[in-house]
């Protein structure tokens, strides 16, 4: 019987800049960091309802591309905030790439407003808001 959603794995290219990204900027929390014998490193960041496990090679990663239309893959990441329009500020202000200023969202039947940005590497990632 499922009992939730656990985790999101993905890979950056630098694990410091994906944790400021997405603890200093967005809020998640850092639940475990370690290198690994490789000299990679792994971190899982709380999100509240699931986590985020990022991988950083110990090489480096290339800039992440689009999943082409009609291509299987991950889109976007999501995360719910109180408010797209101030966490969408907060973002600007602190230089991040914007894909797509808030707005109101096409699936109004489950969120209400939604913005894109993009982490570092380039994944593309979706602030949404639910009515209250």
């Amino acid at each position: 019987m499922l009992k939730s959603f656990e985790h999101v794995g993905m890979t950056v290219s630098d694990m410091d800049r994906a944790v400021a990204f997405y603890c200093g900027l967005l809020g998640l929390r850092l639940h475990l960091r370690k290198t690994m014998p490789d000299g990679s490193q792994v971190a899982f960041l709380d999100a509240g309802g699931g986590m985020l496990e990022v991988f950083a090679p110990a090489s480096g990663a290339v800039r992440a591309t689009d999943v082409p239309e009609g291509a299987a893959g991950l889109r976007h990441l999501t995360f719910l905030f109180g408010s797209v329009a101030e966490t969408f500020a907060k973002l600007e202000a602190a230089g991040v790439e914007v894909k797509e200023r808030p707005r109101l969202a096409y699936n109004s039947e489950v969120l209400h407003k939604v913005a894109f940005l993009r982490d570092p590497d380039g994944i593309l990632i979706e602030l949404a808001e639910r009515t209250d």
